[in-house]
Parts: C-alpha cells; sequence; structure tokens
C-alpha cells in the first residue's frame, strides 16, 4: 500500500495550494521542498483577481492581509501617448487586489496546508522517482546525509521552471514560445505610488509594484540585449524609455543597494500529466514575465488539479478521465495567454497596438475568473 495519496515535489504556491486542498479533501499528502520555508524567490508578486478570490475562499487572504499587505484598488497604465487610470470595481466578492512579497504568501500556504494535515519536509532534494512499469508509483530523496524513499498514488511536479520531475518523467512540450524578455527588479522604499502601475514605451517595459514593509517592487524589461550589467544605468534608461512620468519619480529616491535580473526564458506549456504523476505552476506551464500574472496560475492550476485528483484518488474517477480533464481546462486558459505574451515580449508594438494585445490578456483575466468563480464549493 502506497506511504500517501499524494507527494508534492515543490512547496512554494503552486505545491502548497495543491496540497492544502487534497489535504482538506481528506487524502494524505506529503510536499517535499529543496528549499528552507519562508525563502524569497523570483516573482512579480502581482495577484490578479482570479487569485484573490481563491486566497479568500481558501481562508487565507486573511493571512495575507494581516501581514500589512497593502490593498491594491487603482490601476495606471501608462502609455507613449497617454496615462489611463483605472479604478478597480468589485466583482465576484473581490474589491482589491494584493502583491505579497513571497515570504509571506508561501508560508501562509504552507501554513494552511499544514492544518489541513498536510506533512512538509523542507531541504528535501528529489533524485528520482519509482515506477511499476509505466506508472510513477513515488519518488527518492535526500534530506541531510540520508536518502529516502516515498510511494504515493499520484507525484505532483510542482518544482518550478527547471522541473526535476518533468524531467524525471518525461514531459512533452504542447507549446512553445518564440520571444523573451529579460528583466532587472529590486524593491524601493519612499517611492509614491497609489497602485500597480504598468508602463509601456519605447521597446521598454516597466512596472512599480507596491508590496510588503512599504517596499514597492520595481521592475524594467526588455530584449535581453537592452539588459546590460549597469543595473542601475539600464532600470534609469528603461524606466525613461517606458514612462517619462514614473522615471521622474523614481529619480527622487534612493534605488536599492541590490537590484536582481533575470535574463529571461521563453514560455513553454507541457504535458500536464501522465500514469502516475501530473504537472502544476511553473513546472508545467510558464509564459513571460511581462504579463504579471505567474502567481495566478500557479493558484488557478493549483485548483484545477486539486479537484481533478479529488475525483480520481477519493471518488474513484479513471486517472485519464480526471487528469485529461484538468489539462484540457488548463490548455484552454493557459495557451490563449502565453500566445498574448509571447507578442507582447516581442517589444514590437506602438500605443494602438499595446492597447490591443492587454484587451486580449484582459478577457483572458476574465474568462479565468468566470471559471474560477462557477467552481462548486468545496
Amino acid at each position: 500500500m502506497p506511504d500517501y495519496d499524494a507527494i508534492v515535489v515543490g512547496g512554494r504556491a503552486a505545491g502548497a495550494s495543491t496540497a492544502l486542498l487534497l489535504a482538506r479533501a481528506g487524502l494524505s499528502v506529503l510536499v517535499l521542498d529543496r528549499g528552507r520555508l519562508g525563502g524569497d524567490t523570483l516573482s512579480t508578486h502581482a495577484l490578479m483577481r482570479g487569485a484573490v478570490l481563491q486566497l479568500t475562499r481558501w481562508g487565507v487572504l486573511s493571512s495575507i492581509v494581516g501581514a500589512a499587505t497593502p490593498a491594491i484598488r487603482h490601476v495606471t497604465f501608462h502609455y507613449a501617448d497617454g496615462i489611463v487610470p483605472v479604478e478597480l470595481g468589485a466583482s465576484h466578492g473581490v474589491d482589491a487586489l494584493y502583491a505579497p512579497r513571497r515570504t509571506v504568501l508561501d508560508p501562509a500556504l504552507v501554513a494552511a496546508a499544514a492544518s489541513a494535515g498536510a506533512e512538509f519536509g523542507h531541504c528535501s532534494n528529489v533524485v528520482g522517482v519509482r515506477r511499476d512499469g509505466e506508472p510513477v508509483t513515488g519518488v527518492e530523496y535526500r534530506h541531510g546525509s540520508r536518502t529516502e524513499v516515498r510511494t504515493a498514488r499520484i507525484v505532483v511536479g510542482a518544482d518550478g521552471r527547471r522541473s526535476r520531475i518533468a524531467d524525471l518523467v518525461g514531459a512533452g512540450l504542447v507549446a512553445v514560445a518564440a520571444n523573451t524578455s529579460a528583466f532587472i527588479y529590486g524593491y524601493w522604499e519612499e517611492l509614491e505610488v497609489s497602485g500597480y502601475e504598468w508602463a509601456y514605451g519605447d521597446r521598454a517595459a516597466a512596472g512599480f509594484i507596491p508590496t510588503n514593509d512599504s517596499r514597492t517592487c520595481v521592475f524594467v524589461g526588455a530584449d535581453s540585449r537592452r539588459i546590460g550589467r549597469d543595473g542601475p544605468g539600464v532600470v534609469a534608461a528603461l524606466t525613461a524609455a517606458a514612462s517619462p512620468s514614473m522615471s521622474a519619480r523614481l529619480r527622487e529616491v534612493a534605488a536599492p543597494a541590490r537590484l536582481r535580473t533575470f535574463p529571461g526564458q521563453a514560455g513553454y506549456l507541457r504535458s500536464a500529466w501522465g500514469p502516475g504523476w501530473a504537472l502544476v505552476g511553473d513546472a508545467g506551464s510558464w509564459k513571460d514575465p511581462i504579463s504579471a500574472h505567474g502567481l495566478t496560475d500557479a493558484l488557478r492550476d493549483a485548483e484545477l488539479l486539486a479537484r481533478a485528483l479529488v475525483v480520481h484518488l477519493r471518488d474513484g474517477v479513471p486517472e485519464k478521465d480526471s487528469l485529461g480533464t484538468y489539462q484540457a481546462a488548463r490548455n484552454r486558459l493557459a495557451l490563449p495567454m502565453l500566445r498574448i505574451a509571447d507578442r507582447i515580449a516581442t517589444y514590437r508594438w506602438g500605443p494602438d497596438r499595446i492597447r490591443v494585445l492587454l484587451g486580449s490578456l484582459n478577457q483572458c483575466m476574465r474568462d479565468e475568473v468566470g471559471l474560477l468563480a462557477g467552481l462548486d464549493p468545496t
């Protein structure tokens, strides 16, 4: 008999959310993560309406708000031909957005999952999968000096862009993007900002994202050839290219001592499941960060996968039917967003074209919220 109903490899947003929902459904879950609890990671932090709806439904949003994460009720779009402010209206019970640091969001999800009964093994590095013929039946992992084996009815890869599980099970590619953005980002103090601000200018993009500790995540994005080694200089130049008004405010405050660079990676969609395994979060679906939708993707797919696994593991629906339904739903939402983000990542657009692309992205997000809001309560 397997040790667990499910082993989830990766304990951040996607993995912890999947574990939370599986444990609440009465399934036994082990989560293995190679990092320590509460560590930081690459993130744009921004949660869109679908993610806030889910965190509210799961009872986790109160922890995010309690950590003094600012509520976002205004979004400003900066274009080459003008500035467009937008006030967020209430919809599906969501009247504000949030952008928590990963040191806030991930531990909140882990705590909720652990409270529901999921077991966590941090600092545990998965090195192999076990099989019974073709189906995956468990994992081999190292924790300190020990090598251990645990078995499960399903192994979920939630271990990010460089997913070890995806490699080990040979998950195929469904789609690959053609363009990539490179980014520089950091956390500014005392920057004047009232909500999310997104800028799309001369072959460059920029964003201001209010987050915890009275700081603002500032990023600039462009073709990788424009991202050099002079971090502060590149931030200044690309912010000026994206939005002169945002650039002026940025010059009024001191830059942080540390800036981080992401060189870019092409977006992709991998097969979401196979015999005894499934992928969720960046392990299965990744789009250019210019979309600022990665965390919302992670929570959305975690719920879609968890619901599919519950009807398979608890209710006896065949794996090919339940996980096939998960993959179809994920692809229906993720593939259009992947294509739109890929077009934005060309940086070959003027004010009219970028408005069209962002309008298409917004429609995708509306479809996403509609699907999530329509799920049966559990």
